[in-house]
């Protein structure tokens, strides 16, 4: 069986709508710490305007200090080519670009089309050659626009096309505002992986209703083996109304491990890190298992009362 690969986002996209900023040094230290839990890939920060993610301005300073460790790849979401530059100079694995499948998520949340979206792609990806560094781009609203509803699998199918044309190497399929459903996943999933076999596709599932979980066991058994997912279910997109945290790192991984497929992560190590998250972020997170326990939890039998 085929070991799957989870891609902690939580230092990018929780983080960066946090109501405060979390300092470096916490930021480092929380990377540090997932880097020794056996995720594939931590996505670290994004290297956009201070002005716009004011909570990942220190991009650079946390990419720089982390540690590097074997077989974990430094992954930073890139929405433009100083974006890129500033990424390689830091030696990043991967670069993640980003656009929208629909028009009107596309103006919100990058005041452009997805045609727009492709040609400043092109640029990046050229810029990117001979550098070593995996291209790869998430297709936001892939299943559902909260302001234009169902967006058609033929266009979606369309842009994943288009952007291996641009020389792009993985693609992410993003559930943005939790609208998917289990039999819509394992339809898209299967379709992509039939069609592009040799293409890496990651899925990135929000649970804003409570289908998070559902949706990554449709997508596993339509043949995906990527996956993206947030410690503690934190995150959300600034610019989609309604959306809530991605799907959480723990609870995904717990349930892999209950079904005998194998991620690679110690879910003990996982679960520690999480238990900080509260502290570092001022408030509870949605996360399950870092409440409830594993399933294998046992209690002691109450006390019998006798009469």
């Amino acid at each position: 069986m085929t070991r799957l690969q989870i891609n902690e986002v939580a230092p990018r996209d929780g983080l960066q709508i946090e109501a405060e900023f979390v300092p470096t040094a916490a930021k480092v230290a929380l990377i540090d710490a997932l880097s020794v839990t056996g995720l594939a890939r931590i996505e670290a920060t994004s290297f956009t305007s201070p002005k716009a993610i004011p909570n990942l301005s220190d991009a650079e300073e946390v990419v720089r200090a982390i540690k590097r460790h074997p077989g974990v790849a430094v992954t930073v979401l890139v929405p433009n080519l100083r974006g890129c530059e500033r990424a390689l100079a830091c030696g990043v694995d991967e670069i993640n670009l980003v656009m929208s499948a629909s028009d009107s998520h596309g103006l919100a949340n990058l005041r452009m089309r997805p045609e727009q979206s492709l040609v400043r792609f092109a640029d990046i990806v050229a810029a990117t050659r001979g550098s070593g560094v995996f291209v790869n781009a998430s297709l936001s609203t892939s299943f559902g626009c909260p302001f234009e509803g169902e967006v058609p699998e033929l266009r979606v199918l369309g842009l994943v096309e288009r952007l291996l044309e641009l020389g792009v190497e993985g693609v992410t399929l993003c559930d943005t505002t939790g609208m998917a459903n289990p039999a819509q996943v394992g339809r898209l999933c299967e379709t992509v992986v039939k069609r592009w076999p040799e293409t890496p596709f990651t899925l990135h599932f929000h649970n804003t209703r409570g289908m998070g979980l559902a949706n990554a066991l449709a997508a596993w058994q339509a043949g995906i083996v990527r996956f993206d997912a947030s410690l503690g279910g934190l995150g959300g997109c600034p610019y989609a109304p309604g959306a809530t945290g991605n799907v959480c790192t723990e609870d995904l991984v717990h349930m892999f491990a209950q079904m005998g497929v194998d991620t690679g992560v110690d879910l003990d190590a996982l679960l520690a890190v999480s238990a900080t998250l509260p502290q570092l972020v001022g408030h509870e997170t949605s996360g399950q298992v870092v409440k409830a326990g594993k399933s294998d939890r046992r209690y002691p039998m109450p006390a019998r009362q006798e009469t």
